[in-house]
């Protein structure tokens, strides 16, 4: 938000190190998207949600192949020629 960078929201003192002032960003008006727009918002990032956990189970599927191609290649079930 643009307010964030203002500078009625951080006090600078001597120490050089900013902090914010509590008082005057809890009175600042806060600009939020319409109610259909949070909902799109919300759906494209479930839908993210859940290509990441479909990702994490293929690359958990191809480690546990790997891993068994190993052990059969350890054990010398399996031979390269």
């Amino acid at each position: 938000m643009c307010f964030m960078n203002d500078e009625d929201f951080w006090l600078k003192s001597g120490s050089g190190q900013p902090f914010v002032l509590f008082k005057q960003s809890f009175n600042r008006p806060i600009a939020l998207p319409k109610i259909d727009e949070q909902i799109a918002i919300a759906e494209v990032l479930s839908d993210m949600d859940a290509e990441l956990a479909a990702l994490d189970a293929e690359a958990e599927k191809a480690r546990t192949i790997k891993q068994g191609m190993m052990q059969n290649l350890l054990t010398g079930k399996v031979r390269l020629v």
